[in-house]
């Protein structure tokens, strides 16, 4: 099994936490993603769901070019580190029905993502892949 930093996704564009909303919807359109992290420098400090932007900011009728994405982002995450098993990236994102996952160098800054995508092309265990997929979308 590989390692996490062997199929993880290294340039990950990401959004500062006090950009307005409409921005990160323009990024995400823009890269045909649901989800994308928050940065604090290098430092994770939240993720942008396309869930977070309908539930937070369209549902109360909140102004997505004032509304901060720091006043929206979901701040509790789950990551995981570069040199761990990419088995490990498949069992939290299938327990948490997670499509990307945030991945942290030792140092705690952002160095890539893994996306269900990543787990089937590059993660060598075929069954293991379809299994996550399948508990991801239920």
């Amino acid at each position: 099994m590989p390692q996490i930093k062997d199929i993880m996704t290294r340039d990950v564009e990401v959004l500062s936490p006090d950009a307005p909303v409409a921005d990160a919807a323009v990024q995400m359109a823009r890269l045909n993603v649901g989800s994308i992290p928050v940065c604090d420098g290098k430092r994770l400090v939240g993720m942008l769901t396309d869930r977070d932007l309908v539930v937070r900011v369209i549902a109360p009728g909140r102004e997505p070019k004032m509304t901060r994405i720091k006043e929206v982002m979901t701040e509790e995450m789950h990551f995981c580190y570069e040199d761990e098993d990419s088995a490990q990236a498949g069992r939290l994102m299938s327990e948490r029905q997670i499509r990307r996952l945030p991945i942290l160098s030792r140092s705690q800054h952002l160095v890539g993502i893994v996306s269900l995508g990543d787990l089937a092309t590059k993660g060598g265990d075929a069954a293991a892949s379809s299994g996550v997929l399948q508990h991801v979308s239920s």
